[in-house]
């Protein structure tokens, strides 16, 4: 009996090795390249750069480009205090002034951006845009001259000067 348990225990193994042909034989491996990556490697967390004001700064842009000034404005307040140091933030929060009509802030803006800044063309574009919201037509004429010099193909400045144009045209009455 122990003979037959025997036989029916180590049966299955000689047949599996009486259908294995390379054994003892060397057999030829191929090597496949792996794939190149085509998915986003995450990041070293001391590669990444995170600056504080960086949501708020983003958050501030997209209510300022959707029209909701208030909301911008809050974002904008937000990434400077975050990052009193960052002049797009600054610059965000003073055009989001100027579209509230706060233009004792917005110039309070406009000066620390210049501070840290420098008077940078989007400064000079974005104040002349100022003075035109306030009806100050020629000290807007002045800030967009100013930055058209610095970039003549700026398609931002030419149509702000295009506005404050049709303004004139408006604002001028035969006699």
């Amino acid at each position: 009996m122990s003979r037959v348990l025997l036989f029916l225990a180590l049966g299955p193994l000689a047949v599996a090795l009486a259908g294995c042909e390379t054994l003892g034989e060397a057999v030829p491996v191929q090597v496949v390249e792996p794939a190149p990556r085509t998915t986003a490697v995450v990041q070293d967390p001391e590669d990444v750069k995170y600056y504080p004001s960086d949501e708020p700064l983003r958050l501030g842009t997209e209510f300022l480009n959707r029209g909701n000034y208030g909301l911008a404005e809050r974002y904008f307040q937000d990434a400077v205090e975050k990052a009193p140091k960052d002049a797009a933030a600054w610059i965000g929060l003073a055009a989001s002034y100027d579209r509230t009509r706060r233009f004792d802030l917005a110039d309070r803006a406009y000066r620390q951006a210049i501070r840290l800044g420098g008077e940078t063309t989007q400064v000079l574009n974005n104040l002349g845009y100022s003075y035109m919201l306030r009806g100050n037509l020629a000290a807007a004429r002045a800030k967009f001259e100013q930055a058209l010099r610095r970039d003549p193909d700026n398609p931002t400045i030419n149509n702000n000067l295009g506005l404050l144009n049709s303004s004139y045209r408006i604002i001028q009455r035969e006699p």
